[in-house]
């Protein structure tokens, strides 16, 4: 793997439908992730590991069972940066963003909430996109093997938010 510095455009778009009720954003894609061309595909990433928990499925290992169990709870996967400076797929080292356009997704789906799966995501979002949509996010701890001290258990408890209905202010 080429852990050189680059400047590197997100390489695949957003997983959504007119369904989707719950966005869930990312920082930037890791090396994996983009050798793969979907989300969440270093094998030691958490990420299906805690959706299929929060919805009693088999973890997916296709990307077609991925973009199933996605779509077929509601839910959208993008993330916030669009184009970054990065080596390898260290979220401390991402500089020069430019931030992803959710309009895309917002404008074509009933999007009641926004979450973003750790900091670098959510103050990606907070700096960049929220200024200019005006919806909050909410942080959710980040499903990264960098984030060892989250075992597996807690990470599932912290994202059950996702099944609880919104609050009665909602989140834009």
């Amino acid at each position: 793997m080429n852990s050189s510095v680059q400047r590197i455009q997100h390489p695949f778009e957003p997983l959504f439908s007119d369904n989707s009720r719950i966005l869930i954003l990312g920082s930037f894609p890791s090396v994996r992730s983009r050798e793969q061309n979907f989300f969440y595909g270093h094998p030691q990433n958490r990420f299906w590991k805690v959706i299929a928990a929060l919805y009693g499925t088999e973890v997916p290992a296709s990307v077609s069972e991925k973009k199933a169990l996605i779509l077929g709870h509601g839910l959208a996967l993008w993330d916030s940066i669009a184009s970054c400076t990065v080596t390898g797929s260290s979220d401390a080292s991402i500089r020069d963003v430019r931030p992803n356009d959710l309009r895309i997704i917002l404008d074509s789906s009933p999007i009641e909430r926004i979450y973003c799966n750790g900091q670098k995501s959510f103050e990606m979002y907070a700096r960049y996109i929220l200024p200019k949509i005006g919806r909050e996010a909410v942080c959710l701890p980040s499903t990264s093997p960098a984030n060892a001290r989250w075992s597996l258990e807690k990470l599932i408890a912290a994202w059950s938010v996702l099944k609880d209905p919104p609050s009665p202010s909602g989140y834009g």
